[in-house]
Parts: C-alpha cells; sequence; structure tokens
C-alpha cells in the first residue's frame, strides 16, 4: 500500500463565525440637580461615590454558534455553542472549521473533563472564531458578482469577463485577449465568454470556473516538469481537486493533487507549492530536511508560504 502524506496548508482552516449577538443598551442614566445658589456645598454619598459597573455585567455576550450546536460554553466574554461528538481517538480534539467549533472525545472521557478542556482552550478557541469571522467577512467582500464585466484574478493578474455571443468558443469555451492601451490601474486582460448577454450568473461562473480549471492543468503541468528535473523526482500524474482544506498532496507513487484554485495566485505563489509538492518525493515529512530541500528551488518559500496563508479569495 502506498504511504500518502497529505500537506495541509491552512487557508480554510478556520470556520465563518455567526455575528455577534446585539448588545444589550445601557441603563439611563438619572439626570442629577447641582445645589441651589448659595447652598453649603454637601459632602458625598455613598451612590456618588459607587464605582462604574463593568462592561461585562451590562453588555450581552457575543455568540458563535455550530448549525449543529449540542452544547455550550461560556469563555471569557463570549457564549460558543459548539459541536461535541464521541470519537475513537485517544484524546479531545479541537477543531474550528467552516461552520464552528467542533469538540470531539473519546467515549471513556467524562462530560466534566471534556467541559474543563474547552475552558483551558479558551484563548486558542476565541482567536480562531474571531480571525474566522475576520476571514468570513474579507471573502463576502470580495464576492463575486457573475455578470458582464465582473472580474477576477488569473495568475496575479485581474482579469475582466466580456460576454460575446457573438463567438461560441466551442473549442475552449473563452478566449483571454490582452491589452497594451489600458490605464493605470486598470485590468489589462478581457476573457470573451462565448455566453448570451442575459446569460445567468451561474452560466457565467461556470464557464469561468471551467477555463480558470483548462489554465490551471496547462500551467501546473509546465511547473511540475520544471521543478521535478531540478529536484532529480519523477511526478506520474496530476490531479486537479476542490479541497476546503488543501491546496496540495503528494503521493509516493509520485501522484500529484493540487487545488486548481491555486491558478488565482502569480506564478511565484504557485511554483512554491508545486516545489512544495515535488520536494515529499524526496522526503515524505516535514523535517527540516524536507524545508532544506524546498529552498534549494524556492528560497524564498517562507514569504510565499506566508503570502498563500493571508490571500483572501472570492467564494465560488
Amino acid at each position: 500500500m502506498h504511504r500518502l502524506l497529505q500537506l495541509t496548508l491552512d487557508l480554510f482552516d478556520s470556520a465563518p463565525a455567526a455575528p455577534p449577538a446585539p448588545s444589550a443598551a445601557l441603563p439611563p442614566v438619572a439626570r442629577k440637580r447641582g445645589p441651589k445658589a448659595g447652598a453649603p456645598p454637601t459632602a458625598p454619598t455613598e451612590a456618588d461615590t459607587a464605582p462604574a459597573e463593568h462592561l461585562d455585567q451590562v453588555l450581552q455576550p457575543a455568540s458563535f454558534r455550530h448549525p449543529r450546536a449540542n452544547r455550550e460554553a461560556r469563555l471569557g466574554h463570549s457564549v460558543v455553542a459548539f459541536e461535541f461528538k464521541r470519537a475513537r481517538r485517544r484524546n479531545i480534539g479541537f477543531l474550528v472549521g467552516p461552520e464552528g467549533l467542533t469538540v470531539s472525545a473519546p467515549r471513556w472521557v467524562p462530560m466534566h473533563e471534556v467541559d474543563a478542556a474547552v475552558q483551558s482552550k479558551t484563548p486558542w478557541i476565541l482567536k480562531k472564531l474571531d480571525d474566522a469571522h475576520e476571514r468570513h467577512q474579507r471573502a463576502e467582500s470580495a464576492r463575486i458578482d457573475w455578470k458582464d464585466g465582473a472580474t477576477f484574478a488569473f495568475m496575479g493578474s485581474q482579469v475582466i469577463v466580456v460576454l460575446d455571443p457573438r463567438h461560441a468558443f466551442d473549442e475552449v469555451g473563452a478566449v483571454l485577449h490582452a491589452s497594451v492601451d489600458t490605464l493605470p490601474g486598470v485590468a489589462a486582460h478581457t476573457l470573451h465568454v462565448g455566453l448570451a448577454h442575459n446569460a445567468q450568473a451561474a452560466q457565467i461562473r461556470d464557464a469561468v470556473q471551467a477555463w480558470l480549471m483548462r489554465q490551471a492543468h496547462r500551467v501546473f503541468t509546465e511547473r511540475l516538469d520544471h521543478f521535478a528535473g531540478l529536484l532529480g523526482v519523477r511526478w506520474r500524474k496530476l490531479a486537479l481537486s476542490n479541497a476546503g482544506t488543501r491546496w496540495g498532496t503528494a503521493h509516493s507513487d509520485g501522484t500529484i493533487r493540487l487545488n486548481w484554485r491555486l491558478i488565482h495566485f502569480r506564478q511565484q505563489v504557485i511554483d512554491y507549492v508545486v516545489a512544495h509538492e515535488l520536494s515529499h518525493l524526496r522526503v515524505m515529512d516535514h523535517s527540516p530536511r524536507f524545508w532544506d530541500t524546498v529552498r534549494t528551488v524556492v528560497p524564498d518559500y517562507p514569504q510565499l508560504r506566508d503570502q498563500l496563508k493571508q490571500q483572501t479569495l472570492p467564494p465560488w
């Protein structure tokens, strides 16, 4: 049986969190009349010197809710409703996924230990949920409105969609045109898609995705051939994936699986992922020896890896 090594580069490792619950209104402050003119000053009363009420006693806690939540925990100033599952595992596991927090525990672990473990992970859980909420907001703001004139990223450059019903583009579905006469800040590439001007958004999206996947297969094949020669390895098969949490996987039999959405990134970032996967054909782990192998062909891989993690891709 071939060994399978899966590379997790954690772009979508966190789940979009539900928006915080609305804060309760602060209690009205009673207007206090000042002393009458000429009246002697009075000593402050206990009410005058009472400490201000803490915000966490006034405001409603924020809430993060998993759609299949079956348990809740108060973590700091937040209430987190999470999915709890029993699983065949050795210890308690935590996962912040696309839907929220999931906690898994062996059947022999009592619930009070599970609750204590959740409390002990409070900083990590809240940070992951906050990061996920922020990423979700960025992704939603980048969502593409699929219509004539829509824009999307292709190998680091912006491309404008042009619906062109005059051409069917039967063999390739769409044709990319480049212009050198565009103004600064304006996309220099247009993708002419053989669809009517009243085409539905789903039709336009599917046509663009099909074109992007063809380009991804072409570009990935070229870069695999390039880096395989440099690393002295042989890859056998390329498969495109649409995984939500992995950019690529490498099999010891020479099969490489790459996420087609890498085609949105500039070539240097694509090269890092390609070199990363091919390096696993020499070193099947993430030891220092593995990273030294990657560095021989992509010296600036740490910066490229950070770009891959920080980049926000629009939801499809």
